[in-house]
C-alpha cells in the first residue's frame, strides 16, 4: 500500500535530484589534468567500483561500447589502465586501473572534494554549513534504508 507523498516531500525530492545532477556535472568540469570529462568519468568508476569490461563501462556510462573502447584506448596510452583477457570468455577483457591510474584517481577525488569544501567554506556562514550537514545526516540516514 503505497501512499502519495505529500507535497512538500515531491517538490524536496524534485529538487534534490535537480542539485545532485548540477552539482556531480560541476564536479565533472573541474581540470582533471588533461583529461576529458568521459575519461575522467571512466577513471573516477573504475576507482570506485573496481575491475569491468568495456560493455559494462558503456552501459553505466551511457554510451556505445565503440565510444567506451576509444576512451579506454586514450587512458591505455597514457597507462592509467590495464587489460587483461577475462578467464570466462576470452573475447573479452577485464579493465583496471594501474597503479598510476589509482594514484591519478585518488588525487582527483581529493582535488574535487578539497574545491568542495573552499567553495563551501566561502559562500556559507558556519549556521549554515551546520544546516547542511544536518540536513546530510538526514539524507544519510534516508540512504542507508
Amino acid at each position: 500500500m503505497s501512499q502519495e507523498p505529500t507535497p512538500a516531500a515531491a517538490a524536496a525530492a524534485r529538487d534534490l535530484i535537480v542539485v545532485f545532477r548540477r552539482l556531480r556535472a560541476r564536479l565533472r568540469e573541474l581540470p582533471s589534468g588533461g583529461l576529458t570529462p568521459s575519461q575522467t568519468s571512466v577513471l573516477v568508476r573504475l576507482h570506485r567500483d573496481g575491475a569491468s569490461t568495456t560493455t559494462a563501462l558503456a552501459l553505466a556510462e551511457g554510451v556505445r561500447s565503440q565510444s567506451m573502447t576509444a576512451t579506454l584506448n586514450a587512458l591505455d596510452e597514457l597507462g592509467l589502465i590495464e587489460r587483461a583477457p577475462d578467464p570466462e570468455d576470452g573475447r573479452r577483457h577485464i579493465i583496471t586501473l594501474s597503479a598510476s591510474g589509482r594514484s591519478r584517481a585518488s588525487a582527483d577525488k581529493q582535488g574535487r572534494g578539497e574545491w568542495l569544501a573552499r567553495e563551501m567554506d566561502r559562500r556559507y556562514s558556519a549556521g549554515e554549513l551546520a544546516t547542511i550537514n544536518a540536513a546530510l545526516a538526514l539524507l544519510g540516514e534516508l540512504a542507508d534504508q
